[in-house]
């Protein structure tokens, strides 16, 4: 039996609400209340914000020429920046297991269509960087 995904449970749907405050709110407050992931929420939150310009120059690498990130919904672009930081610097975290959790997590945020299509960007990129990085 399928336990309920839990928003207010799951590390990555915070990581996706603190960095859209922080990249299109301007919400200069990044506290990190008590959970049992602060350490990793942290963690990809914080290195997501400070690579910032890294993680664009492999979002562009690995995305079609006619696709830009800044084209893309504010949520959507979120997902992708964070997904990347941990492809790159989280290298013990299976790439399956980072694509699933972002997928649960978009849930939240985005449509079905947008889920799908989220689905196969990451899968793309997930597998470019991790076999260039291996």
């Amino acid at each position: 039996m399928r336990t309920p995904y839990n928003s207010n449970q799951s590390p990555r749907v915070i990581i996706i609400q603190k960095l859209y405050g922080n990249f299109f709110n301007d919400d200069t407050d990044l506290t990190f209340p008590k959970h049992r992931f602060k350490k990793f929420i942290k963690d990809v939150v914080l290195g997501t914000i400070e690579r910032d310009e890294i993680i664009k120059e492999e979002v562009n690498k690995y995305l079609s020429e006619d696709l830009q990130l800044t084209n893309l919904d504010q949520v959507f672009q979120i997902i992708v920046k964070s997904a990347i930081f941990e492809f790159l610097y989280k290298p013990k975290v299976s790439s399956k297991i980072i694509i699933k959790e972002y997928l649960d997590a978009s849930n939240f945020f985005l449509e079905d269509g947008q889920t799908k299509y989220l689905n196969a960007i990451l899968d793309k990129i997930a597998k470019k960087i991790r076999t260039t990085n291996a």
